[in-house]
């Protein structure tokens, strides 16, 4: 009942103020879509509520009171404050603004993310981004983030709105120095000669699948002195040569085109990783959340790591 009141003295507040800046209860009612009638409804039953009358009125012509004049200066500076407030809470709703969290995987927070935020940040100059990188998986809600990117083979049922960026290959290196010690494996079996290093962020880190070119795959049990829950740390541990690692294409792109890394196994494929944008699903997606998954589209669109 409460509100109702609130509601219907904010009305008759603007009833007020269309009467006394148009000179007329009739250019009023037009200027509000309301009638004669309930405009002049509103403001007696706003005198009445005050118990003073706001307005002389003649047949032809109407004059504010002292006190009505007292109250219609009151009345505008609360009507131009909430107008004030709305065109806020609209400009905050059209632009992006504010602090967006972030959650992302390790590696690529460090080697891809920070690459480019610096020009999202120049885009919108009133965002602020406070990005966590690590390589555990975060309750977007419980944790406070807004927005994360993933980097996963499949994605776990959840509430979340998923949208696919790019695709990044899984990729078998060795450096040439270790290469030239050991030899260079043919096919997936002469692995297990080798020293593999293998990374624990999956769910079985020792088996590596291989597909051949007819699609037929074969899963080999590797072992290695170096496991490791960053592909950071295989990355580099592969080019002071210790051994062979499987990796995302993204870590490793600038190694293989400089030769510091070979690919190993051309013939055979790892399955490969998407990266996608998670989001809380909300009727109204926060500007700064949606300038940011458009924003990274961008970016890869059509991107490759080879």
């Amino acid at each position: 009942m409460n509100d109702i009141v609130r509601m219907d003295q904010l009305a008759a507040l603007r009833a007020l103020r269309k009467v006394v800046e148009l000179g007329s209860f009739t250019a009023a009612a037009e200027a509000l879509g309301l009638s004669h009638t309930a405009i002049s409804r509103q403001i007696a039953q706003l005198e009445a509520k005050l118990g003073s009358q706001l307005l002389n009125r003649t047949t032809r012509r109407f004059a504010l009171t002292e006190a009505g004049k007292q109250y219609y200066e009151a009345c505008k500076q609360i009507l131009d404050a909430l107008d004030a407030a709305d065109r806020a809470v609209s400009d905050h709703q059209a632009r992006p603004a504010g602090t967006l969290r972030i959650n992302a995987p390790m590696a690529f927070g460090t080697l891809e993310l920070a690459e480019w935020l610096p020009d999202f940040l120049a885009r919108y100059p009133e965002l602020q981004v406070d990005l966590v990188c690590n390589d555990r998986i975060v309750d977007l809600i419980e944790d406070g983030f807004d927005v994360a990117l993933r980097l996963t083979r499949e994605l776990p049922d959840s509430t979340l709105i998923a949208k696919r960026l790019a695709t990044s290959d899984v990729l078998l290196v060795a450096s040439p120095q270790y290469l030239a010690r050991h030899g260079t494996p043919q096919t997936p079996q002469d692995l297990l000669a080798h020293n593999c290093m293998t990374y624990t962020q999956v769910l079985r880190p020792q088996d590596w699948t291989f597909i051949d070119a007819d699609g037929v795959a074969q899963t080999i049990a590797v072992r290695g002195t170096l496991q490791a829950n960053t592909g950071i740390a295989l990355r580099t541990a592969a080019l002071r040569g210790l051994g062979v690692a499987t990796t995302a294409s993204f870590i490793v792109h600038e190694d293989l085109k400089a030769g510091r890394l070979v690919k190993l196994l051309p013939a055979y494929a790892l399955k490969p990783r998407e990266l996608y944008a998670l989001y809380p699903h909300n009727r109204h997606l926060s500007p700064k959340v949606r300038a940011f998954v458009d924003y990274a589209a961008d970016v890869y669109r059509g991107r490759r790591w080879d």
